[in-house]
């Protein structure tokens, strides 16, 4: 039992591999990005326009009005246990075109390593207990370019997967994502392709003597270098903007995510394709202050009592000032389990910075 958590933690890092289909590879990619977009369940897809879309759709990092922004996000979830960390910038390099970095961290630190808390005497000792990190990277290059279609933008992001635990086990990826943005008057359309390459990981491990015992003494499979697989899949967007008077404004849209590794619990699925829909709305008032919220993950699922099965969702909610170059979002986020309520504070910021004299 000592070395349970090494063990789960090395083999769910390669428990994708056995598996029909590579479900939930790179799954802290899905998480969401900016307090703003997870305050309206993520459905920002046809909408967004700030820093943040390099992830959410790196089309509309045609939207920043400044020579460049910069963005900054932490949230903690499972009561502090993982720590998210994602920071980002784009700078225009034209009037018809964006360059931008977004860098995610999703880890969790100062795991205890008990491999070697028995010395060769047979005796314990506590001095012998060492501490590891299990985190997941990406590093992503974006790039928007507005087309000669009026109200078309195209983008594209480049992304570079690290993922790593303690010094027993790492891995390497790359993948690509495809994406467009359409507006006709107040409409909002967008469509992202993510992983159209399908990306990889490549997993290489760098076990001890002492580990392999370990794990062939707990009947454990021993991990061995491998490829991790992430199938494509399809974000789509529509939304409109209200305008009420002069000074009040309400966006909404409808978000759906298509999934095509088999049947997943999502309200709409087959053994083709999985569709999740979700909603998100933004009210603001002269653009300053801004009310949102949104629902998504809507599953049915059995009832802890077996009674049978009940639909749960996830409800968001959250709240964003902006003055001038600076706007500071947040948002309260539920797990989807009403039953367990555990929920997560989740800030970012972003900055514009403008040429001298502009």
């Amino acid at each position: 039992m000592r070395h349970l958590l090494l063990s789960f933690i090395l083999l769910s890092s390669s428990s994708a591999l056995f598996a029909q289909a590579p479900k939930y590879s790179n799954e802290f990619l899905s998480i969401g990005v900016g307090a703003r977009s997870l305050g309206m369940s993520g459905s920002v897809v046809g909408s967004t326009e700030d820093v943040t879309s390099g992830y959410w759709n790196p089309a509309g990092l045609n939207g920043i009005q400044s020579d460049m922004q910069v963005g900054l996000m932490h949230s903690e979830y499972f009561a502090g246990i993982a720590k998210f960390d994602y920071g980002s910038m784009a700078k225009r390099i034209d009037s018809s075109s964006v360059f931008g970095v977004s860098i995610v961290r999703f880890g969790i630190d100062d795991i205890p390593n008990t491999i070697e808390l028995i010395d060769p005497s047979g005796n314990i000792n506590y001095d012998r207990i060492s501490t590891f990190s299990a985190a997941d990277y990406a590093f992503m290059f974006h790039y928007a370019r507005k087309t000669a279609i009026p109200g078309l933008q195209l983008g594209a992001t480049a992304k570079i997967v690290h993922r790593r635990i303690g010094d027993f086990a790492r891995s390497w990826g790359f993948g690509i994502d495809v994406a467009a943005q359409y507006r006709k008057g107040d409409w909002r359309f967008g469509a992202v392709a993510r992983d159209i390459t399908t990306t990889f990981n490549a997993w290489s491990y760098s076990l001890s003597d002492e580990m392999i015992t370990t794990f062939l003494q707990t009947g454990n499979e021993i991990p061995t270098n491998s490829i991790e697989l992430t199938l494509p899949k399809l974000l789509l967007g529509a939304g409109r903007m209200f305008r009420i008077k002069e000074n009040f404004s309400v966006l909404g849209e409808f978000g759906f995510d298509c999934s095509f590794d088999g049947k997943r619990n999502t309200l709409i699925k087959s053994n083709f394709i999985s569709i999740d829909p979700h909603f998100g709305f933004e009210a603001g008032y002269k653009n300053i202050v801004f009310l949102r919220g949104g629902m998504g993950n809507v599953q049915r699922s059995m009832r802890i009592d077996q009674s049978g099965n009940e639909t749960t969702f996830q409800p968001n909610i959250g709240i964003g000032v902006r003055i001038k170059r600076f706007a500071i979002d947040y948002a309260l986020t539920d797990i989807g389990d009403q039953s367990v309520a555990q929920y997560s504070n989740v800030f970012s910021l972003r900055f514009d910075i403008h040429k001298a004299g502009s």
